[in-house]
């Protein structure tokens, strides 16, 4: 459960759209109607905060966060935003997460691109530029928020508007409610054109709460005021395609080489068709459980049609494993149940295609040596997930790094930037360097995806599966699973030893 707290309009004037229609949309509902059915589904009674005077909101909120024992979901009361938008921003694993909107860089020749003083040696402003009729006043990095000012608090070189969605762990609520009221206390030293969210994330920051952030991307979000403003909303939110949107993000984002190109091009289409007949994840995993235990029978004969007909069978086992979560994420149906069949039969399949494989060989007249590689490919295999849950486990116990921390009344944020440098350059010695380092090679599409392949997950295993054995014999396909395997296990390891230590 998220508990969903609806802003009234910031300091100004009350526009709470009460009124304004959606005329374009289905239902031809108000703004504030829509915004509140589109939310009962994370919290049947939502908190309130009424516009008006600035410390009382604010306060108001603060009891809304010492009260919460969930998550904590903030959006304005004018809000139009796609209902897919509201889902991946509250699902978010963040302490805490903002939805934003970040400048264009300006098109600029080469003369003058010389002529930008660089970021480190620029000096804090108040941003007086305004984004969608909101102020300008954040400074953002790739993933999260570097720095927020206010009309009376100097930032370096702001780029970033925060459009209002905020989504805050329920961690971080005590923090929340404290920065609230310390908020209040100072309301008087913000300006009229400082916005509410903008407000508290400064706090935030501030207080060294690590910020994500994340962009509309594919779908809309937009505040509005007046009728014109919802009737332009209303028309461009319509020609987005929030269904596609919806199912491209039930694909994983971090998947391997051949699950990204040779699976997950297509895999999403058949989970939608599955969705969209009722079929339910656990059912497309006992489809995946299925494929994969026909693929070992076919195995076992050892006669070459049939180890080709195994290859398709396992590949196409490996197809319905990846729909089953794709079916799962699209259709919103998630389960202890289905985790746990998907982990466990994951294996389950692998170990029974390695059976299969050995008794086609034997049967084929082969030695029975094969059963050493076979055992050889089973332990290794299960060795590395036992230390990929182990790791996993380990390091969901280990604390985030703190941030640097700035007196929220400090005038600019120099202090905060001078700090952020220095832990800049402490963590890019020793250890945490070379990790640093090898990190940044990823931006290299050859290094990226080599890394991605070099740890040999599932998807590659069960290509190499499918094609040795179609192509060649049993032998080849455990000699390619040990060696593959071995390689990836000592680069993990190694991987994982540094970062133990940095």
């Amino acid at each position: 459960m998220t508990r969903v707290v609806l802003l009234g309009s910031s300091p100004g004037p009350d526009t709470a759209p009460t009124g304004l229609r959606l005329a374009a949309l289905p239902g031809n509902t108000t703004v504030a109607e829509r915004l509140r059915s589109q939310i009962l589904s994370l919290d049947p009674q939502p908190a309130t905060i009424e516009p008006g005077d600035l410390a009382t909101a604010l306060r108001a909120l603060a009891d809304v966060a010492e009260s919460a024992t969930e998550n904590l979901f903030l959006i304005p009361d004018n809000s139009i935003i796609h209902d897919e938008l509201i889902y991946q921003i509250t699902k978010a694993k963040r302490g805490a997460l903002a939805l934003v909107a970040k400048e264009p860089r300006p098109e600029t020749d080469d003369q003058a691109q010389e002529e930008i003083v660089p970021i480190d040696e620029a000096e804090p402003e108040i941003g007086l530029n305004t984004l969608e009729g909101l102020p300008v006043r954040a400074r953002a990095g790739k993933s999260r928020v570097i720095s927020v000012g206010t009309a009376n608090h100097a930032v370096t070189r702001p780029n970033t508007a925060l459009l209002g969605p905020l989504h805050v762990s329920a961690k971080n609520a005590p923090l929340l409610a404290e920065t609230c009221r310390e908020l209040a206390g100072m309301a008087d030293a913000f300006g009229a054109d400082d916005d509410l969210i903008q407000l508290v994330v400064f706090g935030l920051v501030r207080n060294g709460v690590s910020v994500g952030i994340r962009g509309r991307r594919d779908l809309f979000y937009r505040r509005v005021t007046t009728q014109e403003e919802v009737n332009e909303a209303a028309t461009e939110m319509s020609g987005i395609d929030e269904d596609r949107a919806r199912l491209d993000n039930a694909v994983k984002g971090a998947d391997g080489f051949f699950t990204t190109y040779f699976v997950s091009t297509y895999s999403r289409f058949i989970a939608r068709w599955a969705a969209r007949r009722g079929l339910t994840p656990n059912q497309v995993t006992l489809i995946s459980i299925t494929l994969g235990v026909l693929a070992a029978a076919c195995f076992a004969t050892g006669e070459r049609p049939w180890m080709v007909a195994g290859g398709v069978l396992i590949y196409f086992a490996f197809v319905f494993d990846c729909v089953d979560g794709q079916v799962a994420r699209y259709a919103r149906k998630f389960g202890v149940l289905g985790a746990w069949l998907d982990a466990t039969f994951d294996r389950f399949k692998e170990y029974v295609v390695f059976a299969g494989l050995a008794v086609g060989w034997v049967v084929s007249g082969n030695s029975d040596d094969i059963w050493i590689l076979a055992l050889a490919a089973l332990g290794l295999q299960s060795t590395r997930h036992l230390l990929d849950f182990s790791f996993g486990i380990s390091n969901r116990r280990k604390p985030p790094a703190q941030l640097p921390t700035l007196p929220l009344d400090a005038p600019d944020d120099r202090a905060l930037r001078k700090a952020l440098e220095r832990r800049k350059v402490e963590r890019s010695q020793g250890i945490r360097g070379v990790l640093k380092m090898w990190s940044r090679a990823g931006r290299f599409k050859a290094v990226h995806w080599a890394r991605k392949m070099i740890v040999f997950p599932i998807g590659e295993r069960f290509a190499a599966i499918a094609i040795t054995a179609a192509l060649f014999d049993a032998r080849i396909t455990f000699l390619t699973l040990v060696i593959w395997g071995s390689v990836a296990a000592a680069y993990t390891l190694t991987g994982r030893l540094m970062r133990s230590l940095a």
